[in-house]
């Protein structure tokens, strides 16, 4: 698939030019490069027909080429149990992501940020916090943060709920941000897929995404 990147803090040109960090700049392209339309068509209609938008297609897609890679999933910052879970409104236990990274390897986070917009400013700092010294004890410290997520074009012909935070709003974040985001991150958008678009139809009471093919 296609994508524009947007380099905070020269970070396009230290991934780039870093032995370090090059090899798996190039594992997070090729699995994007690797996701064909026909891909996000063929496993939005066999798993996500329900869905609205191809978001949970599309992650599902990134999940499968990451992993396959070596990239952990779900990698927690964090050492400690008691902020690796939550309760829930029951009080039993559970798995908390809100101190994970979606993909974590070597010196590198990846975030996959097709959530509410409000989200965006926390899907900024999250990189940070799991790069820079901290009184907790870490599990993983990284150096550069990759946020994935979608345009503005892919948001508007794909289904996405019109509150979803895209890459252009994204952007907008980055300056008022700026003292908070103190390491090299890199904003990959998706662009909108070329063979088809998403039609969504109200099917009792309910909004579901077709594929429609263009």
């Amino acid at each position: 698939m296609e994508y524009r990147l947007e380099s905070y803090r020269h970070a396009v040109e230290v991934l780039n030019s870093i032995p370090e960090y090059k090899k798996v700049w190039l594992e997070i392209q090729a699995a994007l490069d690797g996701i064909s339309d026909e891909d996000i068509i063929e496993i939005h209609e066999r798993k996500y027909s329900k869905q609205k938008s191809i978001s949970k297609a599309l992650n599902k897609l990134i999940e499968e080429r990451m992993t396959d890679l070596g990239w952990d999933s779900e990698s927690p910052i964090f050492s400690s149990p008691e902020l690796n879970f939550s309760y829930d409104k029951r009080g039993y236990k559970k798995k908390s992501g809100v101190w994970r990274l979606d993909f974590a390897k070597e010196s590198i986070s990846v975030e996959v940020s097709f959530n509410h917009g409000e989200a965006i400013a926390w899907n900024l700092v999250k990189p940070v916090i799991a790069s820079e010294v901290n009184h907790v004890e870490k599990a993983i410290e990284t150096k550069i943060g990759v946020v994935i997520c979608a345009t503005q074009d892919m948001k508007l012909s794909c289904g996405f709920d019109g509150a979803v935070g895209h890459y252009e709003k994204i952007l907008q974040y980055m300056l008022p941000l700026r003292s908070m985001l103190t390491i090299p991150i890199v904003i990959i958008g998706l662009e909108a897929p070329k063979t088809f678009d998403i039609e969504v139809i109200k099917i009792n009471n309910k909004k579901k995404g077709f594929v429609r093919r263009i």
